[in-house]
């Protein structure tokens, strides 16, 4: 009886060591995510456990993608899965008039998995300014978008218009191409030079 019952502690043991190990192995690498806005690479991760050995960096991370803590993408790169939940904040959008803009990786943020449908291609911005805001689109809102080169009539885009960044209701007429506000404070903006479409809205995020 007593042995039995050592076995079975032994195995007990074992399994939150490991249960452990994942978690703290886990921790570090959100660590790690969380202050420098990506996924480590395998060298680093060999730094971050203090490993000598690449194999061993090797052996975790295919646990971890195993155990959908982690993914990798069609190059090889990692990426946080389902438990980590989070995808790029990656700055402000001008709602009012365009302004130039570069991607800023300032943040993450965790959102459920049904508002994302692929998450690959999504990503959030933060809403500055109130020219949608007609279509319930306040400053400081978050809207959740899709990369894509291509909108239909009447979907919400971020665009760059004549060199400048901005979120408006994209309109088709014939040939004829421009982007609309939902505030009547501002006018209709026709692109003087060229108009790109980088992305779609598909879901609006406040917290009060």
């Amino acid at each position: 009886m007593l042995i039995i019952d050592s076995e079975h502690s032994f195995t007990y043991n074992r399994k939150m060591k490991n249960k452990n190990t994942t978690e703290e192995s886990r921790e570090k690498i959100a660590i790690f995510y969380k202050k420098n806005k990506r996924m480590p690479t395998y060298s680093e991760i060999m730094k971050i456990f203090g490993w000598e050995s690449k194999n061993s960096a090797f052996k975790l991370i295919q646990k971890l993608i195993a155990e959908k803590i982690l993914d990798q993408d069609e190059k090889g790169h990692l990426l946080p899965n389902k438990l980590f939940g989070e995808i790029p904040v990656l700055g402000l959008v001008e709602a009012g008039f365009p302004t130039t803009a570069e991607e800023d990786h300032s943040d993450t943020m965790s959102l459920d998995e049904y508002l994302i449908e692929k998450k690959e291609a999504s990503f959030i911005l933060e809403v500055k300014g109130d020219s949608m805001i007609e279509e319930g689109i306040k400053e400081g809102d978050l809207v959740i978008v899709e990369r894509q080169n291509d909108a239909k009539d009447g979907e919400i885009v971020i665009a760059e218009v004549d060199g400048g960044w901005t979120m408006k209701y994209l309109r088709k007429e014939g040939d004829k191409v421009w982007l609309e506000p939902a505030n009547r404070n501002y006018k209709p903006i026709y692109p003087e030079n060229e108009l790109r479409i980088a992305a779609v809205v598909k879901g609006v995020v406040r917290k009060y």
